[in-house]
């Protein structure tokens, strides 16, 4: 059984690989996205390495899309829930959303919310709603630092 200790540490050492594997899907290279989130390419390779690919010329390119499952915390009108998000398109949606929602917050700008109008996320609907989103920033129900839960103990 693994300590809670240790089990977070994976966790975040885990989630800054994906971090990585994001950098690289906007265009860096393996190397500098490892270093840019404090991590050998080792163990992104350790954490991620079955979507890494060599490529001619040695470089390491990632698979565009990927299948991956990801414990990630998404807003509802509850506040912040975790949920199991599969594949990077989901998690660059869920993380587009969490950009929209953040510049809302700051700015009052509401023209970003206007493309997840009724979508969703594993389930749960995307909230748009300007006075659900500012009611529940303010009673600190939003989570908008970190998209990635904390990994789970089995």
């Amino acid at each position: 059984m693994m300590h809670k200790k240790a089990r977070d540490a994976r966790s975040a050492i885990r989630n800054r690989a994906l971090h990585a594997l994001a950098r690289m899907r906007r265009g860096e290279s393996f190397t500098s996205a490892a270093r840019a989130e404090h991590i050998s390419p080792r163990t992104v390779r350790k954490y991620a390495g079955d979507q890494l690919r060599d490529s001619v010329g040695g470089r390491i390119q990632i698979a565009k899309i990927d299948r991956q499952l990801r414990n990630m915390l998404v807003p509802t009108t509850q506040g912040t829930t975790q949920v199991v998000i599969r594949g990077s398109q989901q998690a660059s949606q869920l993380g587009k959303y969490m950009s929209a929602v953040g510049k809302f917050l700051r700015t009052g700008d509401t023209e970003p919310l206007d493309e997840f109008e009724g979508k969703s996320i594993s389930g749960h609907a995307l909230i748009t709603d300007t006075d659900t989103l500012s009611s529940l920033a303010e009673q600190g129900a939003l989570q908008l630092e970190d998209i990635y839960a904390p990994e789970s103990s089995s």
